[in-house]
This record gives C-alpha cells, structure tokens and sequence, in this order.
C-alpha cells in the first residue's frame, strides 16, 4: 500500500510570513480527512530559529482528531522536546531528523553525530513509553556538499546502528544536495535488499523540476512511502538552502494516476485542501 506523508509543518516554515493559528487550524483540520497516511501537524524547535511553528502546542490542543484515520505526527529537535511530546494524548507520532554528517551537524546544530545518535535513541524510548510511533529521518542520506565521508556502505551501516537502537521506519532526504534517479535507485535497492522489515521513504527536495523520474526510482526500486508538501514549498532552515523545495503533493498525484497505481486520498477534499493551501501559503 502507498503510504503519503503530507507536511504541513513543512510548508508552513517554508513561507517567510507568520500564518495565524487560526488559519493553520482550518487547514490541518481538512488535511486530517484527505486520508493521508500521516499528517505531520507541527514541532518543537526554538522560535527564534523557526518562528512559524511557535505555537504548535496550542495548535495541538485545537485541532479535531475525531473522524481522522491519519497518524498525526510532530517534529522534534531535542531529546527535551521528545519528553514534552510524548505524552500528547492526540500525538501518535514523533519524528527526529538524524544525520552522520559531522560537518552539517557542527555548522547547524553544533552537535556531534554521537550526540545526534544519543538524541534519537531518546526520541525513539519516549516513544515506546507512551505507546508512539518513531519516524528517524536520515538527512543528507545520498551524499553531501561538505567533502564529508559518504559511501553506501556508511549508509547501510548507520541504518543499521539506527535499527539497532529501535527504528523501525527510517525516510531518507536529500536536503539540499541535487540528486539523480540513478542514486535514488541504487540506495533503495541496497536498503531494502539489506533490511528487507525495515520501512523506507522517500522524502525529497529538488529545485530542477525532474521530480517525476526521481519518484519513479524510488518507486520501482521498491519504496512505498513518500513525503509531500501542498504546492512543493519548504526546505530545511538550517541548511543554508532553505528555497530548494519538497516534493508537491500535486505531482505525486499525478504520478500515481499517471500510472494507474491507486492511492488512498479522497478526490474531493484533496482539492478543496489544495485550494486552502493557495490561500495561505503567499
């Protein structure tokens, strides 16, 4: 089964006004219908450093859960933040961005990949305490733009140090680092050759437009879960290349149905979500 992960959260720091609560309460609401797998509805993260997601406790608390199947899912950044997660009833899931990339992780978040590694083991036993799913992301998972070591076999060694750990469901991102199909295909070949249990997705950025070739690598190679953003906007803050943007849920659509492959969302409010989504994401 196809599995979309829409992000909100993702779309909403992406553009550089303060939506209102208000506004954000209205679209995630309709969002939670479509029948996207997962919603990732918010996260913990300084307001200083991304302002827009200030007021996602009280987004939380607003929100209607009540006729939604979707998994709801919040960003964390900190082993703190996972803590205070956690225990949010409505919450069933929490997301971490992990890397071993040591150069990204000094520049952004003055870590170390030993400390990231000591965060998402945090994230995934709060998690597991109160009954959660854990989502760790790999960034810079096909490569890197500052000279660090990267190779397949370093990939499939921290997968598997991740799986050693708990994670169970591990999306790769290419942040800001221009990736090619024949890429995509290699990694997921070899992932899912090697962790065959394990749960895969795809979450990419491109800023050329040749996503379609790229959806359709992963896809064939064996990836069934795949990260979206109403009308492609958003990027990673901390990158230095925050313009560069995500995969529209607009064209994963059209990939599904220009295949023939049948996906779980409802037609009609897929379409009216997009129409909010015009509306507040100037």
């Amino acid at each position: 089964m196809i599995k979309i992960i829409e992000s909100p959260r993702e779309g909403m720091q992406g553009v550089e006004q303060i939506i209102p609560t208000s506004s954000k309460i209205r679209f995630v609401n309709h969002l939670l219908k479509v029948g996207f797998d997962t919603v990732e509805i918010g996260s913990i993260v300084n307001p200083k450093v991304v302002p827009q997601m200030a007021d996602t406790l009280e987004l939380i608390s607003q929100l209607d859960f009540g006729n939604s199947a979707s998994e709801r899912m919040v960003l964390v950044m900190s082993s703190r933040g996972a803590e205070k997660v956690a225990p949010i009833e409505s919450v069933t899931t929490l997301s971490y961005p992990f890397s071993f990339t040591p150069s990204f992780l000094e520049k952004n978040v003055r870590a170390t990949v030993d400390q990231v590694y000591g965060i998402t083991a945090d994230v995934i036993n709060f998690a597991g305490k109160y009954g959660k799913k854990a989502v760790i992301y790999i960034s810079y998972a096909y490569g890197n733009p500052y000279g660090d070591p990267w190779h397949l076999d370093l990939l499939l060694e921290w997968i598997g140090k991740l799986k050693n750990i708990g994670a169970e469901i591990i999306p790769l991102s290419n942040v800001s680092l221009e990736i090619d199909e024949i890429m995509i295909d290699e990694v997921f070949k070899a992932i899912i050759r090697e962790h065959p249990y394990l749960e895969f997705g795809l979450h990419l950025h491109h800023g050329q437009g040749d996503w379609f070739s790229k959806v359709d690598a992963a896809y064939l190679a064996g990836c069934r879960r795949f990260d979206t953003v109403m009308n492609g906007f958003g990027g990673c803050p901390m990158s230095g290349h925050e313009l560069m943007g995500n995969l529209a849920t607009q064209d994963l659509v059209r990939y599904f149905h220009e295949k023939q492959i049948p996906i779980p969302l409802e037609p009609v409010l897929l379409n009216e979500a997009i129409m909010i989504a015009n509306e507040i994401y100037q």
